[in-house]
């Protein structure tokens, strides 16, 4: 069933993450059950607070040494996964542009035409865009994938953690990208992160083309403002290849 999928995705996206988490507390799966006939997923608990500037910076550079340490060969994933309540593509790619543009972008913009939403994309500007998302020579490694200010924090004792991931080998810099979005994270986070690994150039305009990724699938999910706010965002994208 989906619901015990979703959370299968989720226990092995947080034992994928937990090795590489250094300092970074990343809440270990204890079990996954059905129950009741619901499937039931149990973790470590974690004990939020709200959080200081420089834990905050503290969670920026805990995610760039996350990062780091964890390069791989391709981009992508070994199977089909969730984002939220949305399937995302597994495979393997070795074509970052590519890769995104057919298996995140192009794969939302499916879904949304199965509801009677289409926006056309021709060949020629999936070129451009995928060629725009290798020009600053991204390697694969392991990100969060869901970075939004939900699915991260501090806790009590200080420590900064990250939990409820999407996991994938992609451009790092999908994480900061996501991380911009409903209502973001503090200013030191960014810094925090930008002080263990700089984000190269361009990375600003990149940022629009990766969290147009969620707003699609928002879309998807929710529709509302957001199938005109991802669309409206789509054509200004293209307008600017």
């Amino acid at each position: 069933m989906d619901q015990w999928s979703r959370l299968e995705a989720e226990r092995e996206g947080l034992l994928a993450l937990g090795p590489q988490a250094g300092e970074l507390v990343v809440p270990q799966p204890l079990t996954l059950v059905a129950w009741q006939g619901q499937a039931v997923l149990a973790l470590e608990w974690l004990d939020l607070g709200r959080g200081e500037a420089a834990q905050w910076a503290r969670l920026g550079a805990g995610l760039a040494a996350l990062h780091r340490r964890s390069p791989g060969v391709a981009f992508g994933w070994g199977h089909d996964t969730w984002i939220g309540g949305g399937r995302q593509r597994g495979g393997w790619h070795d074509h970052w542009g590519e890769f995104f543009v057919r298996r995140r972008l192009g794969d939302q913009l499916a879904t949304l035409a199965r509801s009677g939403v289409r926006v056309e994309v021709d060949g020629a500007q999936w070129s451009l865009l995928a060629q725009r998302l290798v020009d600053h020579g991204p390697t694969p490694c392991l990100v969060h994938g869901d970075l939004w200010a939900g699915n991260a924090g501090v806790l009590r004792d200080g420590r900064p953690t990250i939990y409820d991931p999407a996991v994938s080998y992609s451009d790092r810099e999908v994480d900061l990208a996501m991380a911009h979005l409903f209502g973001g994270f503090p200013p030191e986070f960014f810094s925090g992160y930008e002080s263990v690994w700089p984000l190269p150039l361009g990375h600003q305009r990149r940022r629009t083309i990766y969290n147009l990724y969620h707003l699609l699938n928002h879309a998807v999910l929710f529709g509302g403002s957001y199938i005109s706010t991802s669309t409206r965002t789509l054509e200004r994208i293209l307008a600017e290849l």
